[in-house]
């Protein structure tokens, strides 16, 4: 094929379809190999590929606020390491250095072919402990870094020509927690490398070094085109929107304000995105690194753009990101932590981001989702007297609800804004498998999503404790203050709420972010924060509205004060709507509105 020769659009999908073929295969690899809950059941890590000239090239279902950060990582590898080599492997996990947080381990390998650097393959996985001065991976309360107390990895070479350099693992076998299963989480993260450097090799040898170099340039300047293409639709306007991380003592007693400002060009085909009004780094572990704080602005802008645009750095090259030194959004300073910098206020980041463009009519933007690593979402620690040793894990027992769209109600296995569903919710016999606990109940709640035409995903709920000795959870939960909001109309989800539980059945309400103990006998009870609503309640569809309140995600209260809907027994003793008298009472509401 002729150098200059644009590539047949088929063997373009083709060849696109065969990276992300490649890094789905990583991700199984992962997920099957993992030990620990939080990758083998949770599936909280991604895959990724990148090229060799630091591009984010290919990440199917990788997590957005993994993945829109690749590129920044192998960076980092390419200018620490100027001897690249066949058989290099690194761990990353630098908040400094363009990874998102410590807990984050990311397994970098340079992928060669005939002798040239082609590739850099990424496995990243949340770790179920790192080596923090407290049990947790979520730190909301360490003042910097070395209170945070993390093992950091500035991309450090953990394999030479195939074999691991030993005194990595030596050294953290040392300080972690749970040396067996991180160990073999580290080893699941070196295969799912492996695996793409095997398949990458392949991939090249079918096309050629030529073909494939050149589908690259290709493929992310057709990536581009689409995102300058979407641009074009939208009108010139600036957008701006604020939001706020809730208070909790003694650190933010008022809270976190944020803001984001959005200037949409379709004339250049550009969107700028500027972070810099925003506060000086805290002392807490809520700093959002470059890399989170960058994907929780990609992330809000691609839910508003649409699903057809291909996540890659060709489509990022029209976004500019403007941030701040010193900021808790984006640009932290040294020694302040970021411990907590994938969720929490990169949450929020990616809810004022969607919801903004909502500022262009009906038909735009998405409502907020709900946020907050609650009860289910905590970090237990403990004994398991069952294989005599400690245990460490992050759960995902539950998930927020997620937001309204114009198109669709919110998704029920939502989690959090910058997992965007992606994630699996524990299973609950592997997490009682596992580890010494016991779930007692997990329940949707009735009537709790955020209205609208189109609705939030409702609470969840679950309760569980120790089954044999106590248990320590920490809980770093945002969103019991400020709601996930609703937009055009839509109202705001309901908030998230922590209980202990005593032996008496007795509930004591607890702060947003906490640490407590629990001892056999008592239990801990979480309710996850929902989604917002889109648009006016009273636009919904009575018979959406009546299919709601038989699978009961709505109440019949809700259904007749907030939509307006009047539902009527039939003769066999179901429901049915009555037009005439949800009509009447949708015009009383109106009425009562506008007085």
């Amino acid at each position: 094929m002729p150098a200059k020769r644009k590539l047949d659009p088929i063997l373009t999908a083709v060849m696109a379809n065969r990276l992300d073929g490649i890094v789905r295969e990583m991700s199984n690899t992962l997920l099957r190999a993992g030990r620990s809950a939080v990758i083998s059941s949770a599936r909280d890590f991604s895959c990724s590929i990148a090229t060799a000239d630091n591009q984010l090239l290919s990440s199917a279902e990788g997590l957005p606020g993994h993945i829109f950060g690749t590129q920044m990582m192998t960076k980092a590898m390419c200018d620490l390491h100027d001897d690249l080599s066949e058989g290099d492997a690194f761990l990353h996990n630098d908040p400094y250095l363009g990874n998102t947080h410590p807990a984050d381990h990311g397994f970098l390998v340079p992928v060669f072919f005939e002798g040239e650097h082609m590739f850099t393959v990424c496995a990243k996985a949340h770790q179920a402990d790192i080596g923090n001065s407290v049990p947790t991976t979520y730190f909301v309360h360490a003042k910097d870094v070395y209170e945070e107390g993390s093992l950091v990895f500035p991309c450090v070479r953990i394999q030479r020509d195939y074999e691991t350099i030993a005194d990595i693992v030596r050294m953290c076998r040392a300080r972690i927690r749970v040396p067996e299963q991180w160990h073999g989480d580290f080893l699941a993260g070196i295969g799912s490398a492996r695996i793409g450097e095997r398949r990458l090799k392949a991939f090249c040898e079918k096309y050629g070094k030529a073909l494939v170099k050149q589908f690259i340039r290709e493929w992310l300047d057709y990536s581009e085109q689409c995102m300058v293409h979407a641009i074009r639709r939208m009108p010139k306007v600036q957008l701006t929107n604020t939001g706020a991380h809730d208070p909790f003592e003694p650190i933010l007693p008022e809270g976190l304000p944020l803001s984001i400002t959005i200037d949409i060009d379709p004339d250049k085909g550009n969107i700028v995105a500027d972070l810099t009004d925003n506060p000086d780094c805290v002392p807490c572990g809520l700093n959002l690194s470059e890399a989170s704080a960058t994907s929780g602005v990609l992330n809000g802008i691609f839910n508003c753009l649409g699903p057809d645009i291909p996540h890659n750095s060709g489509s990022f090259r029209p976004v500019t990101m403007k941030f701040r030194e010193n900021c808790v959004v984006g640009a932290p300073a040294y020694p302040h932590s970021c411990s907590v910098s994938t969720t929490n206020v990169a949450d929020r980041l990616v809810n004022m981001t969607q919801s903004a463009f909502a500022a262009l009519g009906e038909g735009n933007g998405i409502a907020e989702g709900g946020c907050g690593l609650g009860v289910g979402m905590a970090v237990i620690s403990g004994t398991d007297p069952r294989r005599g040793r400690r245990y460490v894990n992050r759960l995902m027992a539950t998930t927020n609800g997620g937001p309204a769209s114009p198109m669709a109600d919110g998704w029920v296995t939502f989690a959090i804004p910058v997992i965007a569903g992606l994630m699996y919710r524990d299973s609950v016999e592997v997490d009682e498998f596992k580890y010494p606990i016991r779930i007692a109940s997990m329940r949707l709640v009735p009537g709790s999503g955020g209205a609208g035409k189109y609705r939030g995903a409702p609470n969840q709920e679950v309760v569980y404790g120790p089954r044999f000795d106590k248990l320590t959870a920490i809980i770093p939960c945002d969103g019991q203050v400020y709601p996930a909001r609703g937009i055009l109309g839509g109202m705001d989800g309901s908030l998230g709420r922590s209980y202990k539980i005593d032996a008496r059945g007795k509930q004591t309400k607890l702060p947003n972010i906490t640490t407590v103990t629990i001892e056999p006998g008592e239990w801990l009870l979480g309710l996850d924060t929902s989604g917002g609503g889109y648009g006016d309640p009273l636009d919904r569809d009575p018979e959406r509205v009546l299919h709601d309140v038989l699978e009961h995600w709505e109440t019949g209260d809700r259904a007749r004060d907030i939509y307006g809907v009047i539902l009527n027994q039939d003769p066999e003793g179901g429901l049915v709507v009555d037009l005439k008298g949800t009509e009447a009472r949708r015009e009383e509401i109106r009425a009562s509105r506008a007085s």
